[in-house]
């Protein structure tokens, strides 16, 4: 199940916070977050940011940097989240961990999932989460060639916890949610949109993300949760029409939302014309940015404005 940009390149990055700086607006509606970084830069700026996702992982990950004003793990949360995380027990509360993780690892896991629900906060909560999944995304990223330099992941998790920003709370109230994009929108007051478009992944091919199923405990939820986004923007589809009627749907409840802005990832499925042929009918097109990433990534990045 391929959502969104779990994380967006630096260039990328880049790229979409310049053409927002071009845009006045005090307050943001971005309706597929996935990587948190937009709107804590946005934050930053005293924008007003109010981010949605659809996962429950990239939702915490949100809520520990926008939503977050002025929490911090402590020692002493850090020391009872890695107490005995090696441990093993009976048996795994999570053996989908498996299919990501050797034995070692998935104890770890399994063992600082439980050890979560001790904490007093739900943003100290969401730190905790955004954290493990920057240590999971640590370890998945050696090989068996290159295993022997990575570092215990306990101490990985400590070396992360104390590169973390301070908590800012620049912009007011800001807000997380965990819903389907559409009623987000639907429901949102703000001045301007930021739409980062989810990859447009073709039929049941798209990868399932390993930190979901490790905050939910399992991954049996994998077919309720897709059955429940049929015909929604983030769904894998079928064809190309299924993708434009997505996407015209979730403009037309956005209509009241001042300044849009809605960024492309050209990978040929659907070119930047019709993305702007789509937004052209619900209201004149501003401007169409383009950048070109191909020698690193064969893409190109793309932002409307209307």
């Amino acid at each position: 199940m391929a959502m969104q940009h779990s994380t967006t390149p630096s260039g990328w990055l880049a790229f979409e916070l310049g053409i927002l700086h071009r845009l006045k607006f005090d307050s943001v509606a971005i309706p597929l977050t996935g990587d948190p970084a937009i709107g804590s830069y946005l934050k930053r700026r005293n924008v007003r940011v109010l981010a949605n996702d659809l996962l429950q992982a990239d939702w915490q990950r949100s809520m520990s940097v926008i939503a977050n004003s002025s929490d911090k793990l402590s020692e002493e949360d850090v020391s009872m989240l890695l107490e005995d995380a090696y441990v093993p027990g009976y048996k795994l509360a999570n053996p989908a961990l498996k299919g990501w993780f050797g034995e070692v690892d998935s104890w770890w896991f399994d063992n600082v999932r439980r050890s979560l629900e001790r904490l007093n906060s739900p943003l100290k909560h969401a730190l905790a989460v955004s954290l493990v999944t920057a240590v999971g995304d640590y370890a998945l990223a050696f090989s068996d060639e290159t295993r022997e330099l990575r570092q215990p992941l306990s101490a990985t998790f400590r070396r992360l916890w104390m590169a973390m920003p301070e908590p800012v709370s620049g912009g007011g109230s800001h807000s997380c949610q965990n819903k389907a994009p559409e009623a987000f929108v639907a429901e949102t007051q703000g001045e301007a949109m930021f739409l980062r478009l989810p990859k447009a992944d073709i039929g049941n091919g798209g990868s399932r993300p390993w930190r979901e199923e490790w905050l939910r405990g399992s991954s049996e939820f994998w077919g309720e949760f897709e059955a429940s986004l049929a015909g929604k923007l983030g769904r894998p589809v079928e064809t190309k029409s299924q993708y434009i009627r997505a996407l015209d749907d979730l403009l037309n409840r956005a209509g009241h939302l001042k300044q849009w802005a809605v960024s492309h990832i050209d990978a040929g499925f659907i070119t930047p014309q019709e993305i702007a042929d789509i937004v052209g009918k619900h209201r004149p097109v501003g401007a169409i940015y383009t950048k070109d990433f191909s020698e690193l990534t064969g893409k190109k990045a793309v932002i409307i404005t209307a």
